[in-house]
């Protein structure tokens, strides 16, 4: 089944450009700590989590501050030590106000976090390790932020043969994933053979992108250091192309096997994680480090620092890109995330979450005026699930949300791949979005 290394790829797809100059040879660097901190208690898909600490109660970094809402939620801790100053509605990033906690910092206290243990993983019971991972906060980090826990606790009579590991990081700019594989190979392996061993695979590979060549090599050299595995794991190159990184994709690229529509990789056998998500389980099982900070890439056009940051969990948007030296007058729109998926951000006073993965600056609009469609197929030629997004478009756009569904719009995973191609400049992904949720709400309301 598998592919030859550097051969794997799938059909249509774009090739925007990569933008990553800027930071893929920066080291990360930490960024200092603030003053104040905003923990949504939402910031990861399913329930949110349930405050357990009070008002000016005083907290230690790396405590739990929210336990989990339900079995898709996971546990909330503190990034710093210092005081509960309230709980109540905050500003998110997408503008909204939903309840949070907010941590002032202690300025007297060195930040530290003790190291803790909790057993060699390798020989845990397997519910023991499930509850540890939701436990630790875990999510992942490209950008989905889905409770980790939830992916690795699989269904009665079901098996995974494969872990795949998405190091593609094929969003233009971001390159975070990038240097957590070229500094810290030896985390994201340690935590393979921790989540490979729970569930039971019996082999890990590693897809990265031919554009990383220094990832692939600090990998592999890794894997050859460690010896004997407890998970077999391998390093494949995959060609360079948006959306590599998207599970389906990275599935065709690695071991030309597709997932069917409408249904998940663990009906081919297979889990998928984001690197950056391995490298943070190691962090918690090996150390009993929470995730309460995360590595996070700030470029574009309107910085004159781009970095690759180690952010505190909870960071206002505006101390990150002050920092960075990124608010000058000529900025236009800020992105949190990669600027194909990514969402423009509402509030600069809004946090850092667990699922962010960059902060884009441009001087720029990208908003252009839009013309009617002129029927030339190059949204078909870049959607790699083979959807009609010029047929979706009219669709959403005359209303008819309901007949979307026949034409698969639930299986538009919303990469903006036919945003990009389009020379008409119709915002089809931000389209189907809507008609997604509106979709929805339709369902909800016949039940």
């Amino acid at each position: 089944m598998q592919r030859l290394p550097g051969s794997g790829t799938f059909s249509h797809g774009v090739h925007p450009d990569e933008h990553k100059e800027a930071t893929e040879g920066l080291p990360i660097e930490r960024m200092p700590f603030v003053s104040r901190f905003v923990l949504p208690l939402s910031q990861h898909i399913g329930a949110p989590c349930r405050p357990v600490v009070r008002p000016n109660q005083r907290v230690r970094r790396g405590q739990l501050v929210a336990e989990p809402g339900g079995f898709v939620s996971t546990a909330l801790h503190s990034p710093v030590t210092g005081r509960v100053v309230g709980i109540g509605p905050r500003r998110h990033p997408n503008g909204q106000l939903v309840q949070a906690i907010e941590i002032e910092a202690d300025p007297l206290d060195p930040q530290d976090m003790p190291d803790q243990s909790f057993g060699d993983p390798l020989t845990m019971p397997v519910p023991e390790l499930i509850d540890l991972v939701q436990r630790g906060g875990m999510v992942g980090l490209g950008g989905a932020a889905f409770p980790s826990h939830v992916k690795y606790k699989l269904p009665e009579g079901r098996s995974a043969r494969w872990l795949v590991l998405n190091g593609c990081e094929c969003e233009p700019f971001l390159t975070c994933d990038h240097r957590v594989m070229v500094e810290h190979p030896d985390r994201v392996l340690r935590g393979i053979q921790i989540v490979g061993r729970l569930l039971g695979v019996e082999e890990a590979v590693i897809g990265v992108e031919l554009n990383k060549p220094d990832a692939i090599e600090a990998l592999r050299h890794a894997i050859e250091d460690a010896g004997d595995l407890v998970v077999p794991t391998r390093v494949q190159g995959v060609k360079v192309k948006y959306p590599q990184g998207a599970e389906k994709m990275l599935i065709k690229a690695l071991f030309d096997v597709e997932v069917p529509a409408g249904k998940l990789p663990l009906d081919v056998g297979m889990v998928v994680n984001n690197v950056g998500t391995m490298a943070a389980v190691a962090d918690w099982f090996d150390h009993g480090r929470p995730l309460v900070e995360r590595v996070i890439t700030v470029s574009g056009p309107g910085v004159r620092r781009p970095a690759n940051l180690l952010v505190p969990i909870g960071t206002p948007i505006r101390a990150v890109l002050e920092y960075c030296d990124a608010l000058g007058p000529d900025v236009q729109e800020i992105v949190m995330g990669g600027p194909m998926m990514g969402q423009p951000v509402a509030s600069l006073d809004a946090p850092v979450l667990k699922g962010t993965s960059g902060l884009l600056v441009f001087t720029e609009s990208r908003d252009q005026a839009m013309r009617a469609c002129i029927k030339c197929g190059r949204c078909l030629e870049a959607c790699a699930y083979n959807l009609n997004p010029s047929r979706l478009g009219r669709l959403a756009r005359a209303g008819r949300i309901e007949e979307m569904e026949r034409y698969h719009l639930m299986d538009c995973m919303e990469c903006g791949a036919c945003t990009w191609a389009c020379p008409s400049r119709i915002p089809l992904v931000q389209l189907f979005r809507s008609a997604k949720g509106n979709l929805r709400k339709i369902k909800a309301a016949a039940k």
